[in-house]
C-alpha cells in the first residue's frame, strides 16, 4: 500500500470515530421511553371542572330556572336572557339561554354573563374568611350592581374593572358557536375570568351561609338584569344569605341593588351617597319587590 492510500485509510477511521462520538440528532426518531403501568390503587383522574360542581345546579336545571325568572321578572326590556354559574373556583358549570335558540337573546351577552358570575364569586365572602382577627365574621355578599360607583374615576376600587380580563380562548375556542348555550358550551370547565361591574351577577350561597360559587346573567338592562339573577338564584335554592354582610342596607336582601345615586354638580357619573349605588335604568323595577332571602 503506498503512503496515499495508508493516509486516505487513517483520515477515513478518524472521521467514522468522530462521528460516532457525536450526540444524536434532535430530530432523531428514537422510540420514547416506555412508561410503567400506573398503580393498581393509584386514584382515578379527576372527572369535571376542577373543584367540582356539587351542590351546583345542572345545565337542565339552570335553564329551568331562567325561563321561569325571565317570565316571572318584566321589568326593563323583556329580553331573553343568557346565564352561567361558576364554582368557587371560577370554573364555569353550566351555560344557558331562555330563548329558542342562541340568537334569540343578545350574542355578545353570553360572555358577559360568565364574566358577572366570576366577578361575584370573586368579590364575596362567607364567614369562614375570618380567622386570627382578620376577615368578615359574617361573609361579604357583594353583587355585580354593587361594584358600579367604586369603579368610576375617583372611586376606592377604579380600575377594578380592568383586572382579570376574559380569556377569549376559553370563552371560544373549542367546540364552535352551535355549541353556545349547550351542555357542550365551550365555556364549560374553564375558567372564563372577567371583571363586570353593573347589575346581573351574585354570589351563590348553599345552606349556612357557606359561599359555594357565582350566577351571572345578562341580556337586558343592567337593572333588569339584577332582578332575574336574583329570582334565578331563589329559583336553585341556593340564597341562603340571611346573617350575611351586605352592603345593601337591607339586611333581609344584603347583595341587593342600590339606587342612591344624585347628579353630581362637577358632572361625570353621579354621586352615591353609600359608596355602593347603581344608576336605574329604563322601566326599573322596584328592589324592594325582591323575594328575601332563605
Amino acid at each position: 500500500m503506498n503512503r496515499l492510500s495508508s493516509l486516505r485509510v487513517v483520515m477515513t477511521a478518524a472521521t467514522l470515530a468522530g462521528l460516532a462520538s457525536l450526540p444524536p440528532r434532535a430530530d432523531a426518531q428514537t422510540p420514547p421511553p416506555a412508561v410503567p403501568p400506573a398503580p393498581a390503587n393509584a386514584p382515578a383522574a379527576a372527572a369535571g371542572p376542577r373543584g367540582g360542581c356539587q351542590g351546583l345546579p345542572s345545565h337542565a336545571a339552570l335553564k329551568a330556572a331562567l325561563v321561569t325568572a325571565t317570565q316571572a321578572e318584566t321589568s326593563g326590556l323583556n329580553n331573553h336572557m343568557w346565564a352561567t354559574v361558576v364554582n368557587r373556583d371560577g370554573v364555569v358549570c353550566a351555560v344557558v339561554f331562555s330563548g329558542t335558540h342562541r340568537g334569540a337573546q343578545w350574542p355578545g351577552s353570553r360572555v358577559i354573563s360568565a364574566q358577572k358570575a366570576n366577578t361575584a364569586n370573586a368579590f364575596s365572602l362567607d364567614a369562614s374568611s375570618s380567622s386570627n382577627g382578620s376577615g368578615q365574621a359574617k361573609g361579604l355578599a357583594l353583587a355585580t350592581a354593587n361594584l358600579y360607583s367604586a369603579v368610576q374615576p375617583g372611586g376606592s376600587l377604579y380600575g377594578l374593572q380592568h383586572s382579570n380580563p376574559v380569556d377569549t380562548d376559553a370563552a371560544y375556542e373549542a367546540g364552535g358557536s352551535t355549541a353556545f348555550g349547550t351542555s357542550g358550551d365551550p365555556m364549560f370547565n374553564r375558567a372564563v375570568g372577567g371583571v363586570n361591574v353593573f347589575g346581573g351577577g351574585l354570589g351563590l350561597y348553599a345552606g349556612g351561609g357557606r359561599l359555594v360559587g357565582g350566577v351571572g346573567v345578562s341580556g337586558d338592562t343592567s337593572c333588569a338584569d339584577h332582578f332575574i339573577a336574583w329570582r334565578v338564584r331563589q329559583a336553585l335554592n341556593l340564597d341562603f344569605l340571611a346573617g350575611v354582610g351586605g352592603v345593601s342596607g337591607d339586611a333581609t336582601r344584603p347583595d341587593n341593588i342600590v339606587f342612591d345615586i344624585t347628579d353630581n354638580p362637577a358632572g361625570g357619573s353621579g354621586l352615591s351617597k353609600g359608596g355602593f349605588g347603581h344608576p336605574k335604568c329604563l322601566n326599573t323595577g322596584d328592589p324592594s319587590s325582591l323575594p328575601a332571602v332563605r
